[in-house]
């Protein structure tokens, strides 16, 4: 049965006109070099943050000039409270930033920090929840307009360190599309407007975990990968209708890596990270290569650099934690037979030195890792060769979750303390001085122009440099 029936699971509306569409395209073009001039006579980062990560996933934005060091009461431009829970990333475009959230007439359990056993909770909520996409203006935080996506009871459980909002939005600058797992995909466009949305139906995850991979759009195509313990799947969507392309059945269970378009040398491919397999599809859903080797558990997101694609998986749980490095061009099964650290496509791979939660990072020449226990290290991304081995990065530090971020030289690890430790980039493991926001952190962060966008447990903190 098609994912999204004819006439019956989109919801569509009437899309704002064609000279309504041209005005806003101009207008988003003014913002766009608006927000791409220096300020005061600084240079400035990415006009748009529209995804997890950023633009290309990377978590880099090199001419960001937000301050180095912040606090509750430093350096902080404007912060809202965020009502409900969610674990998304906030996303920007141009003067507007998005976010989702969800909340709940009944009390909220609290989330438990670190990793441990038995986070599991079977019994589904009964209060009803709200499924709730905001949006705030940039440059004082005030809210432009609030949507409610969909509301009743849950109809999956959650480990309680996962939200029903732990999906990141993402924009392609004429929509925003918000992805709630096991609720369904809501479409707006940039003014709140709804123009089309879709139902999925509920499924189980493993452990009753949840769900916490984001969608991701390339060029009038929104890509969404649903591993669970039922039937997975991954599905191309029209942008603009919400319409159903194509969507090809997975050998995958429950896996959270959010996928990633890789424009390479050779094609533009879709890359899903699974348990199974790592598998690569053309944008009509055909499978180009494949590989197996990954940990019991997948989370990070891959990226590209220097020409190579980076994908990992690092359960901690899993004696195996495997980095690989990847070459364009590949086709068919490319799995390292047994001994080899190397093969025609796989240019090279590491057994264990992969993340679990936190998306790794490349900055300037260097493969960093952030470890979930409090560790960095460091690899030349190019070849893998060790660069530093695992620094702990304070004894009193618990857990990291966000992925890190680097700009102008620094590299920032976001701890679940709400404590951001600064590192100099290079070759040498250097730890420079930590900001601390005193409040539960598991988002990662966002960047626009000269801002840093931080979502805490209860706030929104815009980071900019105060006179």
């Amino acid at each position: 049965m098609p994912l999204l029936p004819s006439g019956s699971s989109v919801s569509s509306h009437v899309e704002i006109g064609r000279r309504t569409r041209q005005a806003v395209s101009a207008s988003l073009a003014v913002i766009a070099l608006g927000f791409l001039a220096p300020v005061n006579g600084r240079a400035a980062g990415p006009a748009h943050w529209p995804q997890f990560r950023g633009a290309d996933s990377t978590g880099v934005a090199d001419g960001a000039d937000f301050p180095e060091r912040w606090s509750t009461n430093e350096n902080v431009s404007w912060k809202v409270a965020v009502p409900g829970r969610g674990w998304s990333s906030p996303i920007v475009w141009g003067n507007r930033v998005f976010l989702t959230t969800v909340t709940s007439e009944g009390e909220m359990e609290a989330p438990k920090k670190g990793l441990y056993f038995g986070g599991e909770r079977k019994d589904l909520p009964k209060a009803a929840h709200e499924w709730v996409v905001v949006c705030h203006d940039l440059k004082d935080g005030h809210e432009l307009w609030r949507r409610a996506a969909h509301r009743g009871a849950p109809a999956n459980p959650l480990h309680v360190k996962n939200t029903y909002a732990s999906e990141t939005p993402v924009t392609d600058g004429e929509r925003v599309y918000a992805y709630f797992g096991n609720v369904g995909l809501f479409c707006y466009n940039l003014d709140g407007t709804p123009v089309w949305s879709t139902n999925w139906g509920s499924v189980k995850t493993r452990n009753g975990w949840g769900s916490a991979a984001s969608p991701v759009v390339h060029e009038g195509r929104l890509f969404v990968v649903n591993d669970n313990e039922a039937k997975s799947f991954v599905t191309a969507l029209d942008a603009k209708t919400g319409r159903q392309l194509w969507r090809e059945e997975r050998q995958e269970r429950s896996n959270w890596a959010t996928p990633y378009v890789w424009k390479n040398e050779k094609r533009t491919e879709l890359i899903t990270p699974g348990t199974g397999k790592v598998r690569s599809y053309d944008l009509e859903g055909r499978l180009l290569w494949e590989f197996g080797g990954m940990s019991t558990i997948v989370i990070p997101t891959p990226f590209s650099k220097f020409g190579l694609l980076y994908v990992c998986s690092g359960y901690v749980g899993d004696k195996t934690r495997p980095v690989f490095a990847i070459r364009p061009g590949a086709s068919g099964d490319i799995s390292l037979k047994a001994g080899e650290t190397n093969n025609a496509y796989i240019a090279w791979y590491l057994p264990t030195a992969a993340p679990y939660n936190p998306s790794p990072l490349i900055y300037e020449d260097q493969f960093y890792v952030l470890f979930d226990f409090g560790f960095l290290s460091a690899h030349d991304a190019r070849t893998g060769r060790r660069v530093y081995e695992k620094q702990r990065i304070r004894m009193e530090t618990t857990s990291f979750t966000a992925s890190p971020w680097a700009a102008n030289g620094r590299i920032y690890a976001l701890s679940e303390d709400g404590d951001t430790f600064v590192f100099q980039a290079g070759p040498e493991y250097r730890f420079l001085h930590k900001n601390s926001l005193d409040e539960m952190c598991m988002a990662t962060p966002a960047i626009a122009g000269n801002r840093l966008l931080i979502r805490t447990m209860s706030q929104l903190y815009c980071i900019e440099r105060r006179p």
